[in-house]
């Protein structure tokens, strides 16, 4: 290394930041680790020098788009991505880090540098916070959302048959899955299966299963859903689209938790739970006669409703949120979030896709985001259409100051929570309630 590296005033000059540094060649091997990276890391200074970073920390970058090394590739710097490294106890450690090129003053280069800071404080925090509104992979914090919260540990803890109903991409089958999760059968299978998606004639031999013999390529014995899901939850998505024959058989088995394979005559016992999930109004099939009514109060002993999107837009900014997280996390970008026009889109528009929908518009943004935020110009025609706000550079202050009252409302008052959630800073937010005269 240059006579500027070999200085023993560098070393010490490290040692004072509270941030983690360490330096590698141009084959990221490491040339120094400061004090602070050994405190983050629990590896002794010592122990790494000569060794590849990639071969300690173990991240999800490593051997993909390595930061230090498009640094030193590009010459160029790489600043604030998130992601986790593995310490020398096994844990992973969350934190921020930014490269950058280690270059002589004529320009040579000598390999890179790597400032990294200790995250875990802050996201525990945040998980704190986002607790309040989320269980387990469940986000929202509208009323009908915190009353759904109360009611599944309720029915998990039962053994009742469950009725899911709402528009399609509500996440009907996440509610399942967390009933599952929730209950003393979450060691059990959970077992789907889709009612709408597989053709008539197979679908029984699908639920039940058949023995060798029982059609024409019926050439072995095979175990059905029912039998796989033993023990556990079997999910019976869109059961409105159950042919008429098939629900004859289901019925008995709800009532007698036995089930006869195709081409036996022997019953079989399942120890099986059944949640069920549709988006059709089964009342409806009943009275045209097209879902058999006993059926259907079997099955609706305890129903769960889940309101489309468009009626609780209070969680669209949760929801936003919580899929940069979890893209960030995937994707490695380091995405903060959105700007306050984009989330004002989201906010308006009407989502017929719902979650899902939603889903699909920020994975879409995260490709289409070179930035630091999704902005409007990252959201399908569709969203930045369907808005007034559509077309402006600027909100109007009518608009400003709905957003800003409903922001502050959703909330509970509190400023600094408000801004995160339409992704500016609290100074920001506090410079533009007094533009608009709002206490």
């Amino acid at each position: 290394m240059s006579q500027a590296l070999d200085s023993c005033h560098f070393p010490l000059v490290l040692d004072v930041l509270d941030q983690g540094v360490f330096t590698v060649d141009e084959n990221l091997s490491i040339t120094s680790f400061n004090r602070a990276a050994e405190q983050i890391s629990g590896y002794r200074a010592e122990e790494v020098i000569g060794r590849k970073c990639s071969e300690l920390f173990r991240t999800a970058l490593c051997n993909q788009v390595c930061p230090l090394r498009l640094s030193i590739q590009s010459r160029g710097a790489i600043r604030n991505r998130q992601i986790h490294i593995h310490a020398r106890d096994g844990r992973q450690v969350p934190i921020t880090l930014s490269t950058v090129p280690l270059l002589t003053r004529t320009g040579k280069l000598l390999g890179g540098v790597e400032v990294f800071k200790d995250i875990s404080q802050i996201i525990d925090l945040k998980r704190r916070l986002d607790y309040r509104h989320r269980l387990i992979d469940i986000v929202g914090k509208s009323r009908v959302m915190k009353q759904i919260f109360e009611l599944l540990p309720l029915v998990a803890n039962s053994d009742s048959t469950v009725l899911i109903t709402g528009a399609s991409g509500t996440g009907k089958e996440l509610i399942a899955r967390t009933i599952h999760t929730l209950g003393q059968r979450r060691k059990g299978p959970f077992i789907p299966i889709n009612c709408a998606a597989i053709p008539e004639t197979l679908l029984e031999a699908e639920l039940f299963g058949h023995i060798k013999g029982a059609f024409t390529d019926a050439h072995r014995d095979r175990s059905g859903r029912i039998a796989t899901a033993e023990g556990g939850s079997l999910f019976l998505d869109e059961i409105g689209d159950l042919p008429r024959a098939v629900q004859v058989k289901v019925l008995r088995f709800l009532q007698d938790r036995e089930f006869t394979p195709l081409g036996s005559n022997r019953s079989v016992r399942a120890n099986v739970r059944v949640i069920t999930a549709t988006n059709r109004d089964l009342l409806a099939l009943v009275r045209e006669g097209v879902f058999r009514e006993d059926l259907y109060f079997r099955l609706n002993v305890v129903q769960i409703d889940i309101p489309p999107l468009s009626e609780r837009t209070e969680d669209i900014p949760l929801l936003a949120n919580h899929y940069v997280k979890v893209f960030r996390e995937t994707t490695a970008k380091s995405i903060e979030g959105l700007t306050e026009q984009a989330m004002a889109l989201l906010i308006s528009y009407p989502f017929p896709g719902n979650v899902r929908e939603l889903e699909n518009i920020l994975e879409r943004a995260f490709i289409l985001c070179q930035s630091d935020r999704i902005g409007p110009e990252h959201l399908p025609q569709n969203v930045v259409g369907s808005s007034s706000l559509s077309g402006r550079n600027d909100m109007s202050k009518t608009s400003d100051a709905g957003l800003i009252r409903a922001a502050l409302q959703r909330n509970g008052g509190n400023r600094t929570r408000a801004a995160a959630e339409m992704g500016i800073h609290r100074i920001t937010l506090l410079r533009r309630m007094r533009r608009l005269g709002l206490s």
